[in-house]
């Protein structure tokens, strides 16, 4: 059996988010904005809760295309709240239509979102060589720069332990402890 960090537990939802999304190396805009606002919706709660929700979101918020997110108005937002298979918080809610505006104004400035975000690690994700849970930071110096830029440009539930969650989602940092099997799979991607 191969050794995993032990956030993951024995939630075979969590396992298999761990074995093949958490800390890959993420530069698809549609994905980066679905992680970005699930991060954000977990904001007070469990990754277990969300990945459970994560595929009714999905259905909730037509596929996470910030395209159409951006022009939701306040009658999908009603019908949301009533939507018992995902979060149902209006602040919440509307920071995923807020962020699809932002994020689509990103993507006019720098290309894209990925060439945003990207940018704050040089292009290339940090190692952190942790060797147990305590080495795992709850936001870093970079996550506070990017936590406060994106708060400048409008987006909301950005604060930096957010953004530090969605920087281990999407690979900006490894995070998997030297003991997991993921660790070294994930090194080589970062070459």
């Amino acid at each position: 059996m191969d050794n995993r960090c032990e956030w993951v537990g024995n939630d075979p939802l969590m396992r298999e988010y761990h074995d093949t999304e958490w800390g890959t190396p993420q530069h698809d805009d549609q994905i980066l904005y679905e992680l970005l606002i699930l991060e954000g919706m977990q904001a007070g709660l469990s990754w277990s809760t969300v990945l459970k929700k994560r595929e009714n979101f999905r259905k909730a918020f037509d596929n996470f295309d910030y395209r159409i997110i951006a022009n939701y108005d306040e009658d999908k937002v009603e019908k949301l709240l009533l939507d018992e298979g995902i979060i149902r918080n209006r602040l919440k809610i509307n920071s995923a239509i807020i962020n699809a505006k932002c994020f689509i104004k990103i993507q006019a400035e720098f290309g894209s979102f990925d060439n945003y975000i990207w940018k704050f690690v040089n292009n290339k994700p940090i190692d952190n060589k942790c060797t147990s849970m305590s080495d795992i930071p709850a936001h870093t110096e970079i996550s506070d720069l990017i936590s406060k830029e994106m708060k400048k440009r409008g987006f909301k539930f950005v604060g930096s332990t957010i953004i530090y969650a969605f920087m281990q989602a999407i690979g900006m940092v490894n995070d998997h402890a030297d003991y997991c099997f993921r660790y070294e799979k994930i090194n080589k991607l970062m070459v």
